[in-house]
């Protein structure tokens, strides 16, 4: 049996936080002793807001490329320059959509730029994605003795809504090749790998949720984790392979 455990009572994250202290503590205050089989996903929010990944708005002086997909996109041109500085391509320009491929290779709205459940603070503030995800996951994996997952919410084409994906892992095999094994008939699987830190981080979403919960991180019990550890660096699929260009 597979079982979700939000992680509740955490409250606000702030710069500088022990987010692997903060974890801890709301582990024992659910009383989850840990155990084989467990993993922890914790939401990319808190791990930015830890981190001080924030930025003043009122900082940031936008450039002329900035100001003309601003116009085209109908954003703030402030953030559109965000967009920009985290990002190595824009894909899509259209009113009220910036499609762009962030600087660690993920393909998302806004190069996952947020302004939504940051907390309170001084003036018109954004949050970026952390600078390292799987950095971050394999330090709070050595702190805390379990595999952990950092999940943040991405739209797909051509299929409407949100799903959490992984956009950090340790501890596990994000990526699970299966290619050569066989499948009941004895055929042999030729294309078959497995985005299993994405299944992980969409299971816990159930938890976590994607809007006022402040519920932001879940233990995921009772996952067989078989294969070799591989990063949620690994589940994103090189520009050369690019299926839609």
């Amino acid at each position: 049996m597979i079982e979700i455990v939000p992680l509740t009572g955490i409250g606000e994250v702030r710069p500088g936080d022990d987010l692997a202290d903060i974890l801890h503590v709301a582990l024992d205050r659910c009383g989850i002793e840990p155990r084989a089989g467990d993993l922890l996903v914790v939401t990319q929010k808190i791990v930015s807001k830890a981190e001080g990944r924030f930025v003043s708005l009122a900082d940031v002086e936008p450039g002329e490329e900035a100001r003309r997909l601003a116009d085209i996109t109908r954003k703030d041109a402030r953030l559109v320059q965000l967009v920009l500085d985290e990002s190595s391509a824009i894909l899509r320009a259209v009113p009220h959509v910036l499609i762009a491929r962030h600087r660690l290779g993920h393909v998302m709205a806004n190069a996952g730029i947020d302004r939504s459940n940051i907390g309170a603070g001084e003036g018109d503030r954004a949050l970026l994605l952390p600078v390292d995800p799987d950095g971050t996951a394999s330090h709070l994996h050595a702190r805390l003795g379990l595999p952990v997952v950092i999940s943040d919410s991405f739209g797909r084409p051509w299929r409407m809504g949100v799903v959490a994906v992984a956009i950090g892992a340790a501890g596990l095999p994000a990526l699970l090749d299966r290619r050569g094994e066989l499948d009941r008939d004895g055929r042999t699987l030729e294309v078959t790998q497995v985005a299993l830190a994405d299944i992980v981080a969409t299971a816990a979403c159930l938890a976590t949720g994607e809007g006022a919960e402040g519920i932001p991180a879940a233990l995921v019990r009772g996952c067989l984790l078989t294969g070799p550890e591989r990063p949620a660096a690994d589940l994103v699929r090189p520009v050369h392979e690019d299926l839609f260009a």
